[in-house]
């Protein structure tokens, strides 16, 4: 939206020259504009319009027997600008750009601006405006809580699958332990470094807090607190969430090879050529993008606010007009489009050749069968991740669609942690044997301090029954694991992929 003109009106101009006994002429220009007075320091890169003030007494360009004093009253929209200072300046012919030589600030009680210069010649005043950012709230229970519990689940599916690494003995426990490395510290650097530090900074713009002393020109009209923390957290989560996109991608295309190609072996350094694929191009990606924005802005020192969001610290939102120039359309928008899509596919692929193709030699009823087909379509749409697809869903006019499209990205994107653990470490045997372990433990040493003998025996029968349920759990949620029979037999990695859906 276009601001209004900086100087609507001048309000007063006040000619102070020194009783003499030979008066002398003095006339007066006000330039609507700064077009005759391009300067090589102060930059114009708002629409703000400067006035002019032009004086001079006789024939001289400088009179210093002459002294100026000039009140403003700046006009400008206070919802989304605030006064951050100002110079008193005038025209240097000699230079050629405003200079401050004989100018001072004065400071009033009435909310005007006042200059003071000792000659006459082209007058300014240069302001600078700081945008008044709205900044949001902290994020809400809902995220925190989602988020929370996503990190929880992904560092327990870190430790548990590098543990027991040995006992699947197949690529795709190193593709998931590096999804979840991405993930995991894409989900922290979120929640303690999304907001900006400068939403503690804000001013209310009273002209009463400008350093009037200070009476330099400044380089331009406009001015941003820099933050480079907050620049350096955008270029993390932009780099984390593309490692998370690529990985997905890398796990889709494993899945294909092994369980549609049926590729056998997988090619030699299969997990070295994956690993540079995912860490390496989404850091190509975030260099390339953060060098070209400072090659060609880095002499403005707001230049990282042409990557990143002043608001948040996340990839800056293109204006109406520069779409097509803008970061987070061609280094995040379009992979991650592009990584979907392919994934979309792969996944529709697997879901129909493989999860619910009919198996004539099943022996399960249709009840446990269908329960077993939706459990791994959901193993595999959230390691594809396909629930990022709701996020184009949010893009729709309607605010009453938009708001409900947000709370489910929110649920479902929030908790890919959780739904991780559950589908990937909660329902293998392994987990389930160590755990009730641990609990028969506890409650071994619980039963000692505490309980009664025959409180001891109720426990114990309750363990029993928990561990006499627990192979019709494994039989729900088993996917993509080594079953117990064949964990000695020796198979090719494709073999695996197929006999654990």
């Amino acid at each position: 939206m276009p601001v209004e003109m900086l100087f609507k009106k001048l309000l007063l101009l006040l000619i102070m020259m020194p009783l003499q006994r030979n008066s002398k002429a003095c006339g007066f220009v006000v330039y609507q504009n700064d077009k005759l007075f391009q300067s090589k320091t102060f930059t114009a890169k708002s629409n703000f319009s400067q006035k002019i003030i032009s004086s001079k007494t006789d024939e001289n360009e400088q009179d210093q027997s002459a002294s100026v004093d000039m009140v403003f009253s700046p006009r400008y929209n206070q919802r989304e600008f605030q006064l951050y200072s100002y110079a008193c300046v005038y025209w240097n012919l000699s230079t050629r750009d405003w200079d401050t030589y004989g100018c001072q600030k004065h400071k009033g009680t009435d909310g005007f601006l006042r200059c003071h210069c000792n000659h006459t010649t082209n007058f300014a005043v240069l302001m600078t405006f700081k945008k008044d950012y709205q900044y949001p709230k902290s994020l809400d229970v809902f995220s925190n809580v989602g988020c929370a519990l996503s990190i929880t689940g992904l560092a327990l599916t870190i430790v548990f699958q590098i543990v027991t690494r040995k006992v699947r003995k197949t690529s795709v426990t190193w593709v998931l332990v590096n999804l979840c490395i991405s993930m995991l510290i894409f989900n922290l650097l979120f929640v303690f470094g999304i907001e900006n530090s400068n939403k503690n900074k804000t001013s209310d713009g009273d002209i009463h807090d400008i350093d009037f002393k200070n009476n330099e020109v400044p380089q331009t009209d406009t001015i941003n607190n820099p933050n480079p923390t907050c620049t350096a957290i955008a270029a993390l989560l932009h780099y984390f969430l593309l490692v998370t996109f690529t990985w997905n991608a890398l796990s889709a295309a494993q899945l294909y090879f092994l369980l549609i190609r049926t590729m056998k072996p997988l090619p030699r350094h299969f997990i070295l050529f994956i690993s540079l694929i995912g860490w390496g191009v989404p850091a190509i990606v975030v260099a390339i993008t953060v060098g070209v924005i400072y090659s060609q802005n880095g002499k403005n020192p707001q230049w990282e606010l042409d990557y990143r969001q002043e608001t948040i610290c996340w990839l800056a939102i293109p204006e109406p007009d520069g779409v097509t120039k803008s970061p987070l359309l061609w280094s995040f928008i379009v992979p991650v489009t592009i990584i979907l899509i392919s994934n979309v596919v792969i996944f529709i692929t697997i879901s129909i050749k493989v999860l619910w193709k009919n198996n004539q030699n099943l022996t399960s009823t249709k009840k446990v069968s269908s329960v077993r087909k939706i459990v791994s379509t959901l193993s595999v749409a959230v390691v594809f991740g396909i629930t990022w697809i709701l996020a184009y869903l949010m893009l729709v006019n309607d605010d009453s669609i938009r708001i409900i499209f947000s709370y489910i990205f929110c649920l479902f994107n929030t908790t890919q942690g959780v739904q991780i653990f559950i589908l990937y470490t909660v329902r293998t045997k392994i987990f389930q044997t160590e755990a009730s372990k641990v609990l028969m433990l506890l409650s071994s040493i619980g039963g000692k301090k505490s309980l009664s003998s025959v409180t001891q025996l109720r426990l114990r029968v309750r363990m029993y029954n928990f561990l006499r349920s627990l192979p019709t759990l494994h039989e729900h949620f088993r996917l993509l694991e080594t079953s117990p029979s064949t964990e000695d037999i020796t198979l090719s990695e494709s073999d695996k992929a197929k006999q654990s859906i």
